[in-house]
């Protein structure tokens, strides 16, 4: 399973941003691919005409079911939330491609940013999941065991630890 992460140009920048923890784990197996609404990204648009890519984004109830079959790629939209949703209303070729869903057991551990979604993932938990979802379990518990250690301690607020 191939993932790309398309990714607003400000996340590159945070420290908070689980993207680049997902590459460094997965290595070739991912990518992050600069989002561009003036110039959007060629080989990317190449690869959805060609098929078996999926966005994991919400959307209808009935693309609620996690079903991977004929996927062996995964885009992802890595920014917050408000930058994720204009991403997809701005990139027509988003627009075009099947939907993933995915409906997490628990709830997020993410706690690097204030104002979180409650029933939303960071890109690293996204990831984690999409890797369970197609039965990659050692890729997904190597990220999850590297993404636990990258948040920092629960109850601890913005700021207040150096770098986040």
């Amino acid at each position: 399973m191939k993932i790309t992460l398309l990714t607003h140009f400000k996340e590159f920048e945070k420290r908070s941003n689980t993207g680049r923890l997902v590459v460094d784990v997965l290595g070739n197996s991912a990518e992050q691919v600069r989002w561009d609404r003036m110039n959007p990204p060629a080989r990317l648009i190449e690869e959805i005409e060609t098929g078996g890519v999926a966005l994991v984004y919400p959307g209808a109830i009935d693309e609620n079911d996690g079903d991977l079959s004929g996927i062996s790629q995964c885009i992802i939209i890595d920014g917050t939330w408000h930058e994720a949703r204009k991403i997809h209303q701005r990139s027509p070729y988003l627009q075009k491609i099947r939907r993933i869903c995915l409906t997490p057991d628990g709830k997020s551990v993410y706690n690097l940013r204030k104002n979180q979604k409650e029933s939303g993932l960071c890109t690293a938990e996204c990831v984690i999941e999409v890797l369970r979802l197609s039965g990659n379990i050692a890729e997904a518990e190597l990220l999850q065991e590297r993404f636990l250690a990258f948040i920092r301690p629960v109850g601890v607020m913005r700021g207040a630890v150096q770098g986040h």
